[in-house]
């Protein structure tokens, strides 16, 4: 008796700490470790739950000294009667002992020290202490230890209002939780719940007319957690635990932003989308960084890795928001104009999709139809390390290289890195950093809250006003038409060599996701590009989950780019953004075979090879082009009249005479495919 251990410290677990972790509605959807639920006092145990757990383990429970001879001789009688041991004849007492300082071996050494330590433990302590203990300790199934977790496990709330048809289930889960757990029989849990009703009413604790009146086919059991995709955010957020608290070893309730309807949409939206063999992630950010909805793959019991945190990948062209942004802090305005030419960067000499020029364009036409010549030159301009700086201060954290291929997206990156930068652009230039985890609380008390940090400005807000403005044509009018919902939209698209990733990422309505698609082993996936299947679930998730939300206008209005440039099959929808070129690790191109015979823009000719030995020479610009003065004529409207957008009509910063050598005369002219 004096070796025991005081009552506070018997209290403690010693089996482990127990995390529950909430949605952002108070859900349970993951309950971890040994399942202890809050310690209740002896006086707030319902007198149901004592009652029903003396009548059914131990009626003799308040006149023994801790081991029971009736009950023993009873047990040896069966023994003999039935050629086996049937009844263990074990006190509550003797069961408390083993439970804390034994094991369950059927040895009669070990049933010699259970008596000893039962007599310790009634000398020591009252009987008040002792089923105190029992009921906070005793295994019920399930991974739940005591009365609190068992009642929050099987009925959905805590064990200081249990009702006589929950007392009576829980208290005949103790001698065999795994066959009549409900969770696992529950005909077998309520066929033993009635067994316990009639020893009630044998012992005189209830009454018959209260016995008949527990309905325990009435009782509704809480829904067992969704163990799928949710384990995807819950592996990512909960390891973020030891960063946060100091708490080793009472329960926790852990808070989280998860939202479990915008978590089955993303879900329905990857599966639906993602091509056969393909794999899919996404994640979805709201405007503080709150992670409402984290899909890392397919399906979670056949992968457990996590493709938006853990995967990196080519983000392919919308890799260029990074270098829009260096080139709108330097001074560039999205009706800047630049000349869509061949460029070559030591010895790097990127084609665009369509494998033509159209001369001087404005930048928000060049970002639209994500023409690879244009964001090398202004790469060039703006200087390769400063998109790497960028890129780095958005949140990028993977390696970024500095070759000049870098401007298509050849670094790699993680899904949840490129949707925090989206969302920080959203933001208006403020950092945005993703969490999951908003409080976490331990026997009741907060030991941890999060606070949005809002103090740290990564680019002036009329350069995130000026990318959102070109980001908002490459939905309307460019590569990521079919993200489209029905309301103001920006994004971009991005697609790797040979269809091996498709990206779409972008924001509405406070909302910032990112969607990627593709093969673990980074095989091609035929028709796999940024403005098809990403794009698509993209719009399957966002339609639905800002359906609730105000409508947001941006703070820049959309401005379609000057004319279209590519067939609309291929400026949708169709090919890879930044062509079909391949780099080695130096960023210098790797020949694919024979490239296609390069043709006139308008008149069809084909231009002559150049020989093998000769480099290869980009098809020339072409000789006449659609400007904005046509346009102009053609829809009738006033050059000197303010355009919708509040701007001045655009200046070029070329002369027109030295980029168009031949104007249409007439309206009646052949005009090119709208």
């Amino acid at each position: 008796m004096s070796q025991l251990p005081s009552f506070d410290s018997l209290k403690s677990s010693p089996n482990g700490q127990m995390i529950r972790v909430h949605a952002a509605d108070g859900t349970v959807i993951v309950s971890m470790g040994p399942s202890f639920g809050e310690w209740l006092p002896y006086g707030q145990i319902p007198k149901v739950m004592r009652d029903a757990t003396v009548s059914v383990e131990d009626r003799r429970f308040r006149s023994h000294i801790g081991v029971d001879p009736v009950g023993i001789a009873r047990s040896v009688k069966v023994r003999f009667d039935r050629g086996h041991w049937t009844q263990g004849g074990s006190t509550i007492t003797q069961q408390l002992a083993r439970t804390v300082f034994l094991n369950n071996q059927k040895k009669f050494g070990r049933k010699f020290r259970e008596g000893i330590l039962a007599f310790a433990l009634e000398w020591k302590f009252s009987k008040d202490q002792i089923l105190e203990l029992y009921l906070n300790k005793v295994y019920y199934g399930g991974g739940a230890y005591g009365i609190d977790a068992a009642s929050r496990k099987f009925f959905g709330h805590g064990a200081d209002h249990l009702s006589l048809a929950e007392a009576a289930v829980i208290a005949g889960l103790v001698k065999a939780p795994s066959n009549y757990s409900p969770t696992a029989d529950a005909e077998a849990a309520m066929g033993r719940a009635g067994v316990v009703l009639e020893t009630m009413q044998e012992t005189g604790a209830i009454s018959a007319s209260e016995a008949a009146n527990a309905d325990v086919s009435g009782l509704k059991l809480a829904p067992e957690p969704k163990q799928n995709s949710v384990r995807y955010f819950t592996d990512w957020a909960l390891p973020q635990l030891d960063t946060l608290i100091d708490e080793t070893t009472e329960p926790l309730e852990v808070w989280t932003t998860l939202d479990l309807t915008m978590q089955r949409q993303a879900d329905d939206a990857i599966r639906a989308n993602a091509p056969p063999g393909a794999q899919g992630a996404l994640v979805a950010l709201d405007r503080g960084g709150e992670v409402r909805a984290m899909v890392g793959g397919k399906d979670y019991v056949s992968s457990i890795y996590n493709r938006a945190t853990q995967a990196v990948r080519q983000p392919g062209s919308s890799f260029k928001l990074f270098v829009y942004l260096a080139a709108l802090e330097a001074g560039h305005k999205p009706e800047d104009s630049i000349v869509d030419e061949p460029v070559t960067i030591n010895g790097w000499s990127p084609r665009n999709d369509s494998r033509r020029n159209s001369g001087a364009i404005s930048l928000r036409t060049a970002f639209a139809y994500s023409l690879n010549t244009v964001a090398a030159k202004l790469g060039q301009e703006v200087g390769f390390n400063t998109v790497a700086d960028m890129a780095r201060r958005f949140g990028i954290t993977t390696p970024v290289n500095v070759h000049p291929s870098m401007v298509l997206g050849t670094s790699e990156v993680r899904v949840i890195d490129m949707t925090r930068a989206f969302a920080s652009v959203a933001s208006k230039g403020v950092a945005v950093t993703p969490y999951g985890i908003t409080r976490v609380t331990a026997n009741g008390q907060t030991i941890y809250t999060h606070e949005v940090d809002r103090s740290h400005v990564l680019v002036a807000p009329y350069v995130a006003a000026e990318m959102t403005d070109l980001l908002q044509t490459a939905v309307n009018t460019g590569t990521g038409r079919a993200a489209q919902i029905g309301r103001p939209v920006a994004g971009k698209t991005g697609t790797t060599t040979a269809s091996k990733d498709g990206w779409f990422l972008g924001f509405s309505s406070g909302i910032t996701t990112g969607v990627w698609m593709g093969r673990d082993d980074a095989k091609p996936i035929a028709g796999l590009h940024g403005g098809t299947a990403p794009a698509k679930a993209w719009a399957a998730f966002m339609k639905p989950a800002t359906a609730n939300r105000p409508i947001e206008q941006f703070d820049t209005k959309v401005t379609l780019p000057e004319w279209q440039l590519e067939p609309d099959e291929k400026s949708y929808f169709g090919q890879p953004d930044n062509g079909q070129m391949a780099v080695d690790p130096d960023g210098n191109p790797i020949e694919q075979g024979q490239p296609p015979v390069p043709t006139d823009a308008q008149t069809g000719d084909t231009i002559p090879r150049p020989d093998a030995d000769q480099p290869e020479v980009a098809p020339a610009p072409p000789q006449q082009q659609m400007n904005q003065d046509w346009i102009d004529r053609v829809i009738g409207r006033d050059r000197r009249e303010p355009s919708p957008a509040g701007r001045q009509p655009l200046q070029r910063d070329v002369p027109r005479d030295q980029v168009q050598t031949q104007r249409f005369q007439s309206d009646q002219e052949e005009r090119p495919n709208q």
